[in-house]
C-alpha cells in the first residue's frame, strides 16, 4: 500500500504536465488566439487620404495610449497584438494636438477589425513635413512614458 501512494503522486504530476503541454500546442497552432488587430484609413474632412500622419490608438477603458503609428502613403494604418476592449483611433497634427477621433471601436478576442475610418480637420493636410516629423517625435516620446 505504501508503494501505491508515491506512484499515484507521480501519475498525477505527469498528467498535469501532459495537459499543460497540449494546451501550449493548441495555442501555438492559432486555435487559442487571445490578441486582436485593428486597421483602417486616415482622411481629411474633404475626403483626401492622409499619408505620413501620426495615428494613435487609445483604450477607452483606461484612457491610456495602446499604440502609435504613422499612416502609409495611402493613409492606411494598423495596430496588432491588441487586448480585447473598446478603443478610439486618433489623428494627431503637426503641433501634437488630436484633430480627429473615430467612433468607439469594440475589439473582441482574436478579432481582426478592418475598415476603421478616422477623419481629421483640413488643417492637418496643410502641415509642413518638417513640423509633422517633429510631431511624430513628440508623440513617440510621450507614448514611452
Amino acid at each position: 500500500m505504501k508503494r501505491l501512494v508515491p506512484s499515484f503522486g507521480v501519475l498525477v504530476l505527469s498528467g498535469f504536465v501532459g495537459a499543460y503541454g497540449s494546451t501550449r500546442l493548441s495555442a501555438a497552432s492559432g486555435q487559442a488566439a487571445t490578441t486582436a488587430s485593428l486597421s483602417g484609413t486616415a482622411s481629411s474632412s474633404n475626403g483626401q487620404k492622409l499619408p505620413g500622419t501620426v495615428v494613435q490608438l487609445r483604450s477607452l477603458a483606461t484612457g491610456q495610449l495602446a499604440g502609435t503609428t504613422t499612416s502609409s502613403a495611402l493613409g492606411q494604418f494598423g495596430f496588432a497584438d491588441l487586448n480585447p476592449g473598446n478603443y478610439a483611433v486618433e489623428v494627431v497634427n503637426a503641433a501634437g494636438q488630436i484633430v480627429g477621433t473615430s467612433a468607439s471601436v469594440m475589439v473582441s478576442v482574436g478579432a481582426a477589425v478592418t475598415d476603421v475610418g478616422v477623419t481629421a480637420s483640413t488643417a492637418l493636410a496643410t502641415a509642413s513635413p518638417v513640423a509633422s516629423a517633429a510631431a511624430v517625435g513628440r508623440v513617440a516620446k510621450s507614448s514611452r512614458r
